[in-house]
This record gives C-alpha cells, structure tokens and sequence, in this order.
C-alpha cells in the first residue's frame, strides 16, 4: 500500500478529477500516482514520507525544465500547462520556506557545526548542505536546492 497521506489525498483527488470531468487534472494526477508507484515497486516496500516528496520534487523539477524548453521554443502554452501541472503537485507538498526562513535556517546550521569545532569553508559545501537540508525537513518544510546551495556557498565564503 502506498503512503496514506500523500497517496491517499492523490487518490481521492484523481475520483473527484474524474467526476468534474476535468481531464487535464485526472492526467496529471495519475502521472504523479504512476511516478509514486513505481519507485515503490522499485523499491518493492511501501514509501514513506520523506520519500513520496523526494519523488514530488522531482518531478516539480523536470516540469522546470520543461517550462525553460518551452520558453526558448517559443510554446507558451505548453510552458503554461507545465506550470500548471507544478501549482498541483506542490499543493501535496509541505509548505516552500522563503528565503529569510532558509537563510536563517542555515546560519543556525553553520553556527551549530562551527561549535562542534569545525572551520567551515567553501570546501565544506557539501557537509553544510547535508546538514542543512536535514534541518529544513526536520522543520516540516521544504526549499529549492538551488536557492539553499547558493545561501550556504554565500555564508561560507564570508
């Protein structure tokens, strides 16, 4: 069985989809149910939570992509449904931190691993990301990678 709360709530929106006869919602929604699906067969257990939203950020990332394309080709209206497409699936997401809440997000983190006696650097991206990603979920939240990553190589370049 899939995770209940995020499977679930796709479920339930995929009959309702369907009932109100909107199509392109019921397609988007089975694409991310089909995504879901199989990464667990993959995984052959169910997923959890953490693991149903690593999916939903990928696939937010690829419509990302997808709009970049379109808008270099010219098709808005296909960057337009992609666009779309990312405004429902965030919707199962946890809330997206701002920008002051990740910035203070990773000066808590950096302060904390330079009490444990580490000289942070720009060498130290990598630990600092870490870190700071797992405190961003700790938190309920959830950030752009790219906005955290440029915060941290900001912060540790000081």
């Amino acid at each position: 069985m899939m995770d209940a709360s995020i499977a679930a709530r796709i479920e339930k929106d995929i009959i309702t989809a369907m009932k109100a006869r909107d199509a392109e919602r019921t397609t988007a929604l089975r694409m991310v149910k089909t995504a879901l699906k199989n990464k667990e067969i993959e995984k052959r257990a169910p997923l959890d939570e953490a693991e149903s939203q690593q999916i939903l950020t990928t696939l937010i990332k690829q419509r990302r992509d997808s709009i970049e394309q379109f808008t270099k080709g010219n098709r808005p209206e296909l960057a337009a449904k992609e666009a779309a497409e990312i405004e429902m699936i965030e919707g199962y997401m946890p809330k997206a931190a701002g920008e002051e809440e990740i910035r203070s997000l990773v000066l808590e983190t950096l302060a904390e691993l330079a009490t444990s006696g580490a000289k942070l650097g720009p060498k130290d991206m990598g630990t600092a990301m870490k870190a700071v990603q797992a405190r961003i979920q700790a938190a309920g939240l959830r950030a752009d990678g790219r906005q955290v990553s440029e915060i941290v190589k900001g912060e540790l370049a000081k």
